[in-house]
């Protein structure tokens, strides 16, 4: 226990798996959580002075079971392991920290996701600025980006770090920038300085400068990436050699999209239980790395022409040519995870099948390599030069490796006959000792005339020979007997015992020996980690390009054309994700949308609840992304002036637990965007206005839209989806403000929804209608006609849509009535009011009714 404890102050905030012998242990607190977490058993036991301490255990050979789910409950685990033979000690063994897991850092496969990155973030900030770097260690990929506090929440959203480190003592202002979701952990100041921080880069890339990274400029996420790499240290990662570049996130080079556009536009996680994501949608990837690297794609999508044309020159080469693109997918199914088991070489944790599967994808590499080089398409042929087949080592692994290895080293026949002649040899003694084991049995059982003798072997006497007690006086007496059964007795024989040595030895001698070989063809491939980490980025980057022409092929989506004008025009577009859950035989009513900045800046569509109008302004966002993607889009045709920022205010979302509410969250998401705006910004407002009560929300909804028309420098095209018909009142004072509606069609007293974007505004939302198909009670339904109708009259009378007309001139509010506040309060008043006979009523009724509607009204 004192051994324990000296080690467990090291990391005193981490649960430390303890290894004892064949099991590993926690003690105390540890117990206590990892019993809970894991559903083991917590008992005591006496420590000597104290009166007890709590006990939680696992076997060692469980570890992969038991680890991830200690991860995943977000525990930082610390594995302490012997790191002497307890055979070769007298005294208590050495033990150590091997390694220390933590949300952020692990390579283990059962805690990693296959097809999604395991990031961790470090993020230094001060009052103005901030700086973010990443690092994946299960892949090698480390990432540096800096800049405002909006830009690195947006890709602190984009990356979905599992752990994000930062300063000490600034958990409150990190909380009110970026957060409370994230999983985070501090560290000491030092470590975010300039001088500590590039100290560790250059130590660790051994070179003079940072200018060859391209990161020079980047102050603050050059200390974030010093930081990652101490905090490597802290955790006993010292085989890094994988992470063997640091690149720069342009800010320049992608299309920014905030926390709330992520989030709206569903791309990566769906607001509703059990639909579907634009990541859902487009993944046809076939190999894990080239899922991360889609999901990458998603997140940061170009706004340099000529790069998403690549793209997209590949993408319609593959739909051109299917038979060429189902051979190119079989070649890469043989790959498998290139990235991360190179990644396993490098930290020394490579098992001998996953070097098998190394060989395979590098088999695999040569005819993607060569289809490459003699295909038309001039990307791909750019792509196959990089290609590297690395044959030496692939012929090596082939000639040294068996076919069929064990996952494990130590379960022998890893490596060929023929690569040493000393193991060959060492398995020769060790077989054929065997062969004369049995040989021994049947001589020794015929001369004794015992036919039910046998040669075994246990842990305790080694081989032995067993005689059943009814044959016991048939025993030759050069026999030394060992041990006595019920039924049986135990004997040794010097001719076993030498036997015995000489196989036990030689099968010790082979697993040390095959330890030592492979071992050192570890150490061989990890001298080729950059070229095959080079072969794993174009097989991901050839992977994606093919899942968006199966996607296009499957989804009948068409080349986009894109360009740099400042128009976005397009003929019949779909919504990628709805039309793939709609029911079997109903098909997506497509629509057109064209904005531009000298006629039809901004769309205002107004329409019934249901109508589709949010689906509208969702698709128009999304076939704008996967085009500036590389990929086809789901409209028969798309002229695309590419965009650099998206914003998205879509749906109504208290945030509670930060004690804002819907109005609140409305707002802080409008300020982000009016504060943000840009002449190729693309803006989708839905419903905005709507937390607050109506007149306040038209006002500010009016304002929004002034403001986005009359801004000096940039005219962001925008679509709004309002129940407010009022807003139609814009589009004769504003030029370019255009009114559409999606269309209904009333049968009798039932509508149909069209889902058609028609020019020209609508004055009817049909909000009871569609109360009464999600089941109201009809009693509600009917009340809810009488109370609209009489609301209806009373604004008729109040002339309600006069001051309105005159809201661009900045004229004054209205008054309104007492009784057209749309308050269950109010309206019971009214009620009781309108039903007195005041001809008959005593002064003391009177009395009594006041007061039953001052009870109404919660007045004491």
């Amino acid at each position: 226990m004192k051994q324990y404890y000296a080690i467990k102050d090291k990391h005193p905030d981490a649960v430390l798996l303890f290894r004892v012998g064949d099991f590993y242990e926690t003690f105390g607190e540890d117990a206590i959580k990892a019993a809970e977490i894991l559903g083991i058993t917590l008992t005591r036991r006496a420590n000597g002075a104290a009166s007890y301490v709590e006990l939680a255990g696992f076997p060692h050979h469980a570890l992969d079971t038991y680890l991830p789910k200690l991860v995943r409950a977000g525990q930082r685990v610390a594995i302490c392991e012997q790191l002497e033979d307890p055979k070769m000690t007298k005294k208590i063994v050495k033990r150590g920290i091997t390694e220390l897991v933590t949300p952020g850092v692990s390579i283990n496969d059962n805690i990693l996701e296959h097809r999604e990155n395991n990031f961790l973030a470090s993020v230094h900030f001060d009052k103005k600025m901030a700086g973010v770097a990443f690092l994946d260690i299960s892949t090698g990929e480390f990432l540096a980006a800096e800049g405002s506090f909006e830009y690195i929440d947006k890709l602190l959203n984009s990356f979905k770090p599992k752990e994000v480190l930062f300063q000490k003592g600034k958990g409150n202002d990190f909380i009110a920038q970026f957060g409370g979701k994230f999983y985070t952990y501090t560290m000491d100041d030092w470590v975010y300085t300039e001088d500590a921080a590039v100290d560790r880069l250059l130590r660790h890339f051994e070179t003079k400068s940072l200018k060859g990274f391209g990161v020079n400029d980047l102050n603050y996420g050059v200390i974030a990436s010093g930081a990652i790499l101490h905090y490597l240290d802290l955790t006993q990662h010292h085989q890094v050699q994988h992470i063997s570049n640091l690149s720069r996130i342009e800010e320049d080079k992608y299309v920014w999209l905030d926390r709330f556009t992520i989030r709206n536009l569903e791309l990566f996680g769906a607001i509703n239980e059990g639909a579907k994501t634009l990541a859902q949608v487009l993944d046809k990837t076939i190999s894990p790395m080239g899922s991360r690297m889609l999901k990458r794609w998603i997140a940061l999508p170009l706004k340099e022409i000529a790069a998403i044309n690549d793209r997209l020159s590949v993408v319609e080469y593959f739909v051109q040519n299917e038979s060429e693109k189902e051979e190119l997918s079989e070649h890469i199914r043989q790959i498998g995870d290139l990235e991360r088991i190179i990644s396993k070489v490098a930290v020394g944790r490579i098992n001998p099948r996953e070097v098998v599967q190394l060989l395979n994808a590098l088999k695999a590499i040569e005819p993607i390599k060569s289809y490459g080089s003699s295909c038309e398409n001039e990307v791909i042929q750019r792509m196959a030069e990089q290609l590297n087949p690395c044959i030496t080592i692939r012929d090596r692994i082939e000639k040294e490796v068996t076919n069929d290895p064990p996952v494990l080293i130590n379960r022998g026949n890893v490596i060929r006959s023929g690569v040493s002649e000393e193991l060959d040899d060492l398995r020769k003694i060790a077989f054929s000792g065997k062969d004369y084991l049995a040989q021994m049995q049947e001589r020794e059982s015929s001369k004794t005339g015992i036919s039910s003798l046998k040669i075994a072997f246990n842990n305790v006497f080694g081989y032995y020979i067993e005689v059943r007690n009814t044959h016991k006086d048939k025993v030759p007496e050069e026999w030394i007997r060992k041990q006595t059964l019920v039924n049986a007795e135990r004997y040794i024989t010097e001719e076993l015992k030498e036997y015995e040595s000489k196989i036990l030895g030689a099968e010790e001698k082979i697993m040390a020996l095959e330890a030592r070989l492979f071992n050192e063809l570890v150490v061989a491939l990890s001298e080729y980690i950059q070229s095959i980490q080079l072969n794993a980025a174009v097989i991901a980057r050839m992977d994606c390009l093919l899942s968006f022409a199966t996607c296009a092929v499957e989804n009948e989506y068409y080349k986009p054309d894109l360009d740099d004008s400042k128009v976005i025009n397009i003929k019949t577009g779909r919504h990628p994700v709805i039309e793939q859950q709609l029911p079997i035989g109903e098909s997506y009513i497509p629509n057109d949308v064209l904005l531009d900045q000298d006629e039809q800046q901004v769309i205002i569509i107004t329409g019934p609840n249901m109508a589709g109008k949010s689906a509208l302004l969702r698709q128009t966002a999304l076939i704008v992304l996967m085009a500036q993607m590389g990929s086809f889009v789901p409209a028969a045709e798309a002229k695309i002036g590419y965009v650099d920022k998206i914003f998205t205010r879509v749906g109504a979302s208290d945030n509670i637990s930060l004690g804002e509410s819907t109005f609140m969250v409305e707002m802080n998401e409008a300020a982000s965007i009016l504060n943000n705006l840009s002449d190729r910004s693309l803006i989708l407002l839905d419903e905005l206005g709507r937390g607050t009560s109506t007149y306040d929300g038209i006002s500010i909804a009016w304002s929004i839209v002034e403001f986005i028309h009359e801004h000096a420098h940039s005219k962001a095209k925008t679509l709004f989806a309002t129940h407010y018909h009022e807003l139609n009142e814009m589009e004769k004072s504003f030029s370019r403000v255009k009114n559409y509606n999606v269309t209904i069609k009333e049968v009798g007293n039932k509508v149909i929804f069209l889902r058609k974007l028609v020019r020209g505004g609508s004055n009817h939302s049909f909000g009871i209608h569609v109360a009464k198909m999600a089941g109201m009670p009809p009693s509600v339904v009917n009340r809810a006609d009488e109370i609209l109708v009489q609301l209806e009259d009373a604004n008729r009378k109040d002339s309600l849509a006069k001051p309105l007309d005159g809201m661009a001139e900045k004229r004054a509010g209205f008054q309104m009535s007492f009784f057209q506040l749309d308050d269950p309060v109010l309206k019971q008043i009214r009620d009781e009011i309108q039903h007195l006979d005041i001809n008959n009523l005593t002064p003391i009724e009177a009395l009594n009714k006041l007061n039953e509607i001052k009870k109404i009204s919660g007045l004491k």
